[in-house]
């Protein structure tokens, strides 16, 4: 039984928790895609590799393409880009590697497009179960770009917040 209200109450207050804003990508066999997302964090620093996690709606375009391709990379948007943001979450009507046409984009180790912004994980799949609606991915960061400019963007309260570098 599935209870309408506490879904309702959970997406409420889960729209307090800001977070930032990153886009989720793969290319591959299986094609180039991405996706706008909040549910991304890091698992470990330590072990073989260090390893990531992110959270992908099973409905997404993105997310056969990622399972397939085994990999994914996850670039950090700057608070100035919320447009790509906007791409990747739909919100333009850009599809498929029309996508890729905002921002500049570049490859590290596994061929997954990263963006140049606030900071870039290229990462292979380590596992993925799909719990609910979502794939949780765990991938193993295989290289990582890094920018000491801008600051991040964040979403929080249903909207975009951005930031200030202190």
């Amino acid at each position: 039984m599935h209870d309408t209200q506490l879904r309702t109450d959970f997406i409420h207050a889960m729209s307090r928790a800001a977070a930032t804003v990153s886009v989720v990508t793969t290319d591959g066999p299986a094609g180039r895609a991405g996706v706008t997302v909040s549910a991304m964090t890091s698992v470990s620093a330590d072990g073989e590799a260090p390893t990531m996690l992110v959270c992908i709606n099973k409905g997404a375009s993105a997310a056969e393409p990622i399972l397939a391709n085994a990999c994914f990379a996850v670039s950090v948007l700057q608070s100035e880009q919320s447009d790509v943001a906007d791409v990747f979450a739909g919100r333009t009507g850009a599809t498929g590697d029309d996508r890729f046409a905002t921002g500049t984009w570049t490859t590290m180790v596994t061929g997954a497009p990263v963006l140049d912004g606030l900071a870039g994980f290229d990462c292979e799949v380590q596992s993925a179960e799909l719990v609910g609606t979502h794939h949780v991915i765990i991938g193993a960061v295989r290289a990582v770009r890094v920018s000491d400019d801008g600051a991040p963007l964040i979403y929080g309260m249903r909207s975009y917040l951005r930031a200030e570098k202190a």
